[in-house]
């Protein structure tokens, strides 16, 4: 004779704490890094600056990084957990700049470039142009920030200068940018590494031409720094209603 068996009541009392916390998938450490220098970066509000400049011809690339690694680190000092993320392209003639920090990070980082300028006649970073500042973006495009030296020519079939107007040539400029940002931002990890300077074999169809980053730089339509510290530091001054003194009403 059988007998069914009834399930045994599982005393939820008895079970290991681990089996009555809900189960989160693990990550990798890579991951938890790259997530907790996220956290890291989302401190205060957020903006992207894409800057071009001319540099002197033959100038080293390490000459460059150093300047703005030492720059970064000073501003750091005073602006306490505001890291600078992005991407200097270094051309044989000219650079590229993004930049994403806050604005009093970036701010610096203009008035440095104009004391250098104002003192320094001969200072490797020559004619610099604002093509767009982004104001409180979501989230970074960059994790660090990378230097890359464009060591090939990039080929193109026609200079697009000569046929588009200015309004075209800085959409193009920034859809290009986007899409490196956003390949980098795929491929590359947290790495001292970065990028590398293997970039024009790598995506060599994401990268402008020099001739583009020239063109913005002698464009007299184009804020230079000075133009935008003084537009910063200008007052905004708003008239209050109960500022106005309205004409009585006539009589007549």
């Amino acid at each position: 004779m059988s007998f069914g068996s009834h399930p045994r009541k599982t005393n939820k009392k008895n079970l290991p704490l681990e089996a009555l916390m809900p189960q989160v998938p693990r990550s990798n450490y890579l991951q938890f890094q790259e997530e907790k220098q996220r956290l890291q970066l989302k401190k205060f509000l957020l903006h992207r600056m894409f800057l071009v400049a001319r540099i002197t011809a033959n100038i080293e690339k390490k000459d460059i990084a150093d300047y703005y690694e030492q720059l970064f680190q000073s501003i750091l000092k005073r602006h306490l957990g505001e890291a600078v993320t992005g991407l200097l392209l270094i051309y044989p003639t000219s650079i590229l700049h993004i930049l994403e920090s806050s604005s009093g990070t970036l701010y610096q980082i203009l008035l440095d470039y104009l004391s250098h300028k104002k003192d320094d006649m001969e200072f490797f970073i020559q004619g610099m142009k604002i093509i767009v500042m982004s104001h409180n973006i979501p989230t970074r495009l960059f994790m660090q920030w990378h230097v890359s030296v464009i060591k090939a020519p990039v080929m193109y079939l026609d200079d697009v200068t000569q046929t588009q107007s200015l309004q075209e040539v800085m959409t193009e400029f920034l859809i290009q940018t986007h899409k490196l940002a956003l390949h980098l931002f795929k491929t590359v990890k947290v790495s001292p590494k970065g990028p590398g300077d293997s970039l024009h074999q790598a995506a060599p169809e994401l990268l402008l031409p020099e001739q583009i980053i020239k063109y913005l730089c002698n464009s007299a339509e184009l804020m230079d720094p000075e133009g935008f510290i003084n537009m910063y530091n200008k007052p905004i001054h708003v008239i209050l209603d109960s500022e106005v003194v309205w004409p009585a009403p006539s009589r007549f």
